[in-house]
């Protein structure tokens, strides 16, 4: 059986502009999502502001889902085609301006062609080319730890963010007048953000085929139709979809706390920033180097990652619910929590691993975000369903039974994608990419990002 090839000691950036050119990544990656974080610490106070239920919250976040998958299918053609400098910017500073209306409004109708908005310019186009951006910033052998970097600086901006959100809401006297402020503060950012990216993003493609438009389209549509038959990708995508679904139950370990244990408001949303941006710092920052030093790869450490999740959301499901279960309750909660984001840096690592050339892996990170990402359409609708209609603990249980069940399915997902990763995938793809370059008369080494960002 083939094996992986021998890890090198490749610099994980080749040049300080490398460096900066992903810190400014990192920073549009986590204030795109401005929204997506305060939920993380304030779900209730949000909800109270904007005067829904959780049902019509997993409702907003359907629809947000549902806008996202559409355009991650429709552009990601453009992924490969266009340049980051081309669509990264303009959707910062759109988005930007849609997340300062988002707090100044409590009718539903509004919210959800707020959300429709949020969710055109901060995914669309945007997301997969800050994926393909930050895979593309290193080499193959350094995937885990890079999107490992990623995970974890968004988690350092994200804290700084929520610790804003928090503090505003408490220095005004629990109002929430100060959520209303910290969503034009995160929009007054993200606006300067794009202009910098404007600036910052290289103008070229990796294509081989340079300026030739005809080409480029011809070269992009074909490593599509190549890269798009792989069982590797799917495989990828769909442990991806597990690992992400167990992660959209975690807002509602906030409303576990507020409604089974009563915990005061402020404790709840510690809890929150404690789980959430200090899992991302402390879990998700290193967990790219443990899973390629120990664990054989991302894959690996998804394995890991998934069985722990399935053994603590059993015990949650079976923790009886008393006033002296309440810390035992949020130590698993916790557990839970650091496991997920162990992962999250993980998912988008293969596609690299696997030896996808960079001038393809737009595409192929665009159609895989929307097979990872799917659970946005249904999930939050799906555990605010199941908790809005089974009273008290009653329902939770149901939430961590599924939860439990997922990640067993995902675990076996990601042992089917280690073994033919590890069974020859980096030569059979390098093949299949020869012998289309060779039809498309395309010649010339890969490319790399990182040469275009020091020119």
């Amino acid at each position: 059986m083939k094996t992986l090839p021998e890890q090198t000691t490749t610099p994980l950036f080749s040049s300080q502009k490398v460096l900066i050119n992903f810190v400014i990544l990192v920073l549009c990656a986590q204030f795109a999502f401005s929204v997506l974080a305060m939920k993380g610490a304030l779900l209730p106070q949000m909800l109270e502001l904007w005067q829904i239920s959780k049902t019509q919250f997993g409702v907003l976040m359907s629809i947000y889902g549902i806008v996202h998958n559409v355009f991650y299918i429709a552009l990601a053609w453009a992924q490969d085609r266009f340049s980051p400098r081309v669509l990264i910017p303009l959707n910062m500073v759109l988005g930007g301006i849609t997340t300062f209306f988002l707090g100044k409004t409590n009718d539903f109708a509004t919210l959800c062609f707020l959300f429709v908005m949020l969710s055109l310019w901060c995914e669309g186009a945007f997301w997969p080319a800050v994926l393909s951006a930050v895979r593309k910033s290193t080499s193959n052998d350094n995937q885990s730890k890079i999107f490992g970097l990623l995970e974890g600086g968004r988690g350092g901006v994200e804290l700084l963010q929520n610790l804003l959100v928090v503090g505003l809401y408490t220095a005004l006297g629990y109002s929430l007048f100060g959520l209303e402020l910290a969503f034009m503060v995160n929009a007054v950012i993200m606006v300067i953000l794009g202009v910098v990216t404007w600036f910052s993003l290289p103008k070229q493609t990796l294509l081989k085929s340079g300026d030739d438009a005809t080409l480029a389209n011809r070269e992009v549509l074909a490593g599509m139709r190549v890269t798009l038959r792989l069982p590797e990708i799917w495989l990828a995508g769909a442990v991806g979809f597990c690992v992400y679904m167990v992660y959209t139950a975690l807002p509602f370990f906030l409303t576990y706390l507020d409604e089974i244990y009563a915990l005061p408001v402020l404790a709840v949303s510690i809890f929150g920033i404690a789980s959430t941006s200090g899992g991302r710092i402390a879990i998700a920052l290193p967990s790219g180097f443990i899973a390629q030093r120990f664990l054989g790869g991302s894959t690996g450490g998804m394995r890991i990652g998934l069985i722990l999740v399935a053994l603590l959301a059993i015990s949650m499901m079976m923790l009886p619910v008393e006033p002296n279960t309440m810390w035992p309750a949020m130590a698993l909660m916790l557990l839970i929590t650091f496991a997920i984001f162990f992962m999250r840096p993980l998912y988008f690592a293969p596609f690299g691993e696997m030896g996808i050339p960079p001038r393809f892996s737009g595409s192929v990170i665009a159609i895989a975000a929307f097979i990872i990402y799917l659970p946005t359409s249904f999930a939050y609708l799906l555990w605010a369903v199941i908790l809005d209609n089974n009273e008290g603990a009653t329902g939770y249980r149901y939430m961590f039974a599924l939860l439990a069940l997922v990640a067993v399915i995902g675990w076996f997902l990601a042992r089917s994608l280690n073994k033919r990763i590890r069974s020859g995938a980096v030569e059979r793809i390098a093949d299949k990419i020869r012998a289309m370059d060779i039809e498309l008369g395309l010649q010339g080494e890969e490319k790399n990002l990182s040469p275009l960002i020091d020119t």
